[in-house]
């Protein structure tokens, strides 16, 4: 798979870095440290206070850096991709932040950050560090492994951690708030396809109807296969296997974590498919929908669940300064409101007037035969249905004449343009509805029947975007309109027939779908919108 990136031995450096130049100037800050010693701290950090230190190997962006803030945690240690870091740069991290308050680690379950933060810590307490370490083992998906992993889960106990030592408590009764809140979290990750790591060949594992429940973050092969399967089907095992962990009755909060591919669109799909289920009965606060611990570009998430009491729900709604941090928001029902009424518009009572009548039938008849003349010649420049989507207009609009308010010029306008809105369909239906019901206005504010459309004309361009010129039905209908306001409606119709046939020659077309055709295509062959334009005015100056 393709990467953007330079080298592979140095894109955790230069991530690290955008990240520190794209965050608001003042909060954090790196040591000088690089390449070897990647720790990323609070600029504002005065020592005042209990530390909170997490870190592990890169490839879960945001975590651990973009967690670094007031509310958070102090500071993050990085490794390379996947790759613990170092015993050194945990112990450096650990000097650097931690003052007589003390400094609480907090560690995913894996081999490597527990011994290298292990180390770090004794080495630490043998200089006079006060430092104490909670490992956060919530993966669910391996139930009879005497040591679970650490996944999602631990940013709970990143943010009741940093929490409780921004507001004073000391290093006890920050580390045992942090111990007993990962006790109490369950998590469990579903992908439909493995990461790819930048600089390493990628080897598809599961096939195209396949995805993978019960996998970790660093692109480990999940516990178990499934068949791909509607969403609300995955969140419904997931929810099995984590409710059979939760506390029946009690309340929880919901971490909802894209692992690094997923779309936004179907992120919320999956937030609402568990919230909507019967285990979505008990949460009361959720973090997410979001890319919080992520494994590079893996197309899967997981879920995390936190069981509360007062003081957690205070802790996880506190406020955070770090910018990669989704507050948590109570849930409940969706807020539905109730839509306004359409307004009664323009006179909609029907009423009768022969000559308006046979006006319409007239233009109406005439579009309707239009179909088979416009249908092939759309077919050079479109798709052969121009004559068709038309018709279906026109005799929309003649099945509705015993409604109209034929007695109302108005009202008819108005008619006409909401039934075009309707029954018509493409863009063309579109257009001419906004012509129409611009021209209602108009019309209802005065306006004569030529300068009502030329209103709707005007609205029409505003809208659509197309000119004369452009070779569309405006090159027909703009000269019309303009004839029909000087010189009546025979002028209008000669007008409207020179600008169809000057379509002719236009062998590049700015607007519509002749857009995208080439000039060989389009010369010789007139736009069937403004042909149909010609033959309706010819048609109706012909009465």
């Amino acid at each position: 798979m393709k990467h953007f990136f330079n080298r592979r031995d140095s894109i955790v450096t230069e991530a690290l870095d955008g990240l520190l130049r794209t965050t608001p100037p003042g909060r954090l800050a790196r040591l000088d440290t690089y390449p070897d010693i990647k720790v990323v701290l609070r600029a504002d950090w005065d020592k005042s206070k209990v530390a909170v230190v997490s870190g592990g190997g890169a490839g879960h962006e945001p975590s651990h850096a973009g967690f670094v803030g007031r509310g958070l945690l102090t500071a993050a240690v990085s490794g390379e991709i996947f790759a613990s870091p170092s015993v050194e740069a945990a112990l450096t991290a650990i000097r650097t932040v931690t003052g007589e308050p003390g400094c609480l680690l907090v560690v995913k379950n894996y081999t490597g950050d527990r011994l290298n933060f292990g180390l770090a810590a004794e080495r630490a307490r043998a200089e006079g560090f006060k430092v104490e370490m909670v490992i956060v083992a919530d993966d669910i998906a391996l139930p009879d492994i005497p040591q679970p992993r650490g996944v999602a889960g631990t940013l709970f106990v990143h943010k009741i951690a940093g929490h409780h030592a921004e507001a004073g408590a000391d290093l006890a009764a920050v580390a045992q708030a942090a111990r007993a809140a990962a006790a109490d979290i369950v998590s469990l990750g579903v992908s439909l396809s493995s990461c790819s790591i930048p600089g390493q060949p990628f080897e598809a594992r599961l096939g195209p109807d396949e995805g993978e429940l019960g996998l970790g973050i660093h692109g480990e092969p999940g516990v178990e296969r499934i068949a791909l399967r509607p969403a609300g089907e995955i969140v419904a095992l997931m929810a099995e296997r984590l409710g059979a962990r939760l506390q029946e009755g009690a309340d929880y909060a919901l971490l909802v974590n894209n692992l690094g591919a997923v779309p936004p669109l179907e992120m919320s799909l999956i937030a609402e498919a568990l919230l909507a289920s019967p285990l979505g009965r008990d949460v009361r606060l959720v973090i997410g929908p979001a890319a919080l611990m992520t494994a590079l570009n893996m197309n899967g998430f997981s879920l995390s669940f936190l069981r509360l009491d007062a003081a957690r729900a205070a802790a996880l709604t506190s406020p955070a300064e770090p910018l990669a941090w989704r507050p948590a928001a109570a849930t409940g029902e969706v807020a539905v409101l109730p839509a306004p009424a359409a307004p009664a518009g323009l006179a909609t009572t029907a009423s009768a007037n022969a000559s308006a009548e046979a006006l319409i039938r007239a233009a109406c008849a005439t579009l309707a035969g239009l179909e088979e003349e416009l249908n092939r010649l759309d077919a050079r420049a479109g798709d052969g249905d121009t004559g068709s989507t038309v018709a279906t207009g026109a005799r929309a609009i003649e099945a509705r004449l015993a409604q109209m308010p034929l007695a109302d010029a108005a009202g008819t306008l108005n008619a006409i343009g909401a039934e075009l809105g309707t029954a018509m369909g493409g863009s063309s239906g579109v257009l001419l509805s906004i012509f129409f019901t611009a021209a209602a206005k108009a019309s209802a504010e005065g306006g004569d029947l030529p300068a009502a459309l030329q209103a709707g004309l005007d609205r029409m361009i505003f809208y659509g975007g197309a000119t004369p010129g452009d070779r569309t039905m405006v090159d027909a209908l703009a000269p019309a309109l303009a004839a029909l306001a000087r010189e009546g409606l025979a002028a209008a119709a000669a007008a409207a027939t020179a600008g169809a046939e000057a379509t002719q020659a236009m062998t590049s077309a700015r607007a519509g779908r002749a857009a995208y055709v080439g000039a060989r295509d389009l010369e010789g062959s007139p736009d069937p919108g403004a042909v149909a334009v010609a033959r309706l005015f010819e048609a109706l100056a012909a009465r």
